[in-house]
């Protein structure tokens, strides 16, 4: 009589933990710390660690706006998985679920499960898990089945993404978990796509949220859309994500004081430093609001007709 799959699970976590095992992957260095970092036996039948109203309320409040910021990319991404079976759920950093959503049909099952709000899923609590792991590893996860530590979590499918704050620093992890066993390899990276492409999205609308009076600018040559500086006034730069950190080289220390767009940027931005390039500008803008009328953009910069036009020549301007 064969092994049942929960022991073959469990010897296979244990031989990876032990070393006797050649087995070198993201997965099985996760196995190992939790095994050997957090001591957790893979073999365990103990439910998830929920936290008290009061303990989630709490987690919910030093996630701050963030936290309003993605109910809407929550909403949006539970439209697209939904109906398959799966629930979204929202991480802090500590791995608490603060919010999620689901269907009412799957409800017991994923309460069962321990896919709720106010249960704990870092790696010290739950070993190798999506939303655990992505918080550790701070990049998008997909850990299938039997690659979670638990033998008891080895029927479900997470893919997590980490959420980074308008400082760029880990804030959150977007789960979007499913326990269907007919879900297909091409169906995974269809999740995976989505839950990246929410994060993304939270994170940009939070960004644009933490300045609301800046000009958010993409930084150049970023295809996913998500490196974004907030640029003031005076074109200094005031805020970064953290994909424009990683694009640009920018330092945490570095936005302590203001930087002047161009020298992020680039050579094709250098001509805001010129005087005279500013002040061409000045006046273009002026001649655009009063429709090409000297006398009405004069007034609106509080200068005379005649000190407009010698400006205009001094600077080649011409209408």
């Amino acid at each position: 009589m064969g092994r049942s799959p929960v022991a073959t699970h469990v010897d296979q976590v244990l031989k990876v933990i032990s070393g006797s095992d050649a087995a070198n992957s993201a997965i099985a260095a996760s196995w190992r710390r939790s095994g050997k970092v957090h001591a957790l036996d893979p073999a365990t039948q103990q439910p998830s660690r929920r936290l008290s109203q009061l303990e989630v309320a709490a987690a919910q409040q030093r996630l701050g706006p963030l936290l309003s910021v993605a109910k809407s990319g929550l909403d949006r991404l539970f439209l697209a998985v939904g109906g398959v079976g799966c629930s979204v759920v929202l991480a802090d950093r500590d791995g608490v679920v603060v919010d999620r959503r689901g269907a009412a049909c799957d409800d017991s099952t994923f309460d069962e499960w321990g896919l709720w709000t106010g249960a704990v899923w870092s790696e010290k609590c739950e070993g190798t898990n999506g939303i655990g792991t992505c918080i550790v590893e701070q990049r998008l996860v997909t850990v299938d089945r039997d690659q979670h530590f638990f033998a008891r979590n080895a029927l479900l499918s997470c893919t997590t993404a980490p959420i980074y704050d308008e400082k760029g620093d880990l804030a959150a992890a977007l789960d979007v978990s499913s326990c269907r066993a007919d879900l297909t390899e091409g169906f995974i990276r269809l999740i995976s796509t989505a839950v990246a492409d929410a994060a993304r999205a939270i994170e940009s609308e939070n960004f644009r949220r933490a300045f609301p009076k800046a000009r958010i600018v993409l930084a150049p040559g970023d295809r996913p859309g998500n490196a974004l500086l907030a640029v003031d006034r005076d074109d200094l730069v005031v805020g970064a994500t953290r994909a424009a950190r990683l694009a640009l080289g920018i330092r945490p220390s570095a936005l302590g004081r203001p930087i002047p767009a161009s020298d992020l940027i680039g050579q094709a931005e250098a001509e805001r430093d010129d005087v005279d390039a500013a002040e061409r500008a000045v006046l273009q803008r002026a001649l655009a609001r009063a429709g090409g009328n000297v006398s009405k953009a004069a007034k609106s910069l509080a200068m005379s007709r005649a000190t407009f036009h010698r400006k205009m020549n001094q600077l080649d301007l011409r209408r």
